[in-house]
């Protein structure tokens, strides 16, 4: 069984919490609130990857659902330590957050040389706002990365399924890598 560390991060009132409480099954009282994230919150919980059905192939994902405030910035490189993917979460409907997606791919994605299949944009439309799935105005190399609109409101298993995609990219590179490495081994 592979274990997987994911990192959920993006600005601050962009949804991540709503969303890794979402893809981790977790029920908390639902108050109308915001209480932003202090630090980081971890989430486990065991995934099913696609294209086989038996019990070897579940995975265990750690959720860091982190906070998007930079007051906690001093603790985001203990966080990256071993992590195996990073999943920037924005409102497409705030011009700050489009701003700040680039901010996050560089201080999370390119300084931990992650490949662009352990990473995910999600564009997360707040409850009454619409759908916009078009691509999100973002810098022009952030355009490689998959992304996906998410609405909770709309269709909540086409976003389990999508989570579910990029973790089975996620476990194929953890896959590959772990070959080469015994490969090395052996050789």
């Amino acid at each position: 069984m592979f274990k997987a560390k994911i990192i959920l991060i993006g600005p601050s009132e962009s949804g991540k919490t709503v969303l890794a409480n979402f893809l981790s099954d977790t029920v908390e009282t639902i108050g109308g609130e915001y209480s932003p994230t202090q630090g980081v919150r971890i989430l486990e919980f065991e995934s099913q990857i696609e294209g086989s059905g038996d019990k070897s192939s579940l995975c265990e994902v750690e959720l860091w659902d982190c906070a998007g405030d930079f007051k906690f910035e001093s603790c985001w490189p203990a966080l990256l330590k071993d992590s195996n993917g990073v999943v920037i979460v924005f409102n497409p409907d705030v011009q700050r957050h489009l701003m700040e997606v680039e901010t996050w791919h560089s201080m999370f994605i390119s300084s931990q040389g992650l490949h662009d299949n352990q990473c995910l944009l999600m564009a997360h439309h707040k409850p009454g706002s619409g759908t916009d799935n078009g691509r999100p105005d973002l810098a022009s190399h952030l355009n490689r990365l998959p992304l996906i609109h998410t609405n909770l409101e709309e269709d909540p298993e086409a976003v389990r399924r999508e989570f579910r995609r990029y973790l089975d990219n996620v476990v194929q590179t953890l896959s590959e890598s772990q070959e080469r490495e015994e490969m090395s081994i052996i050789t």
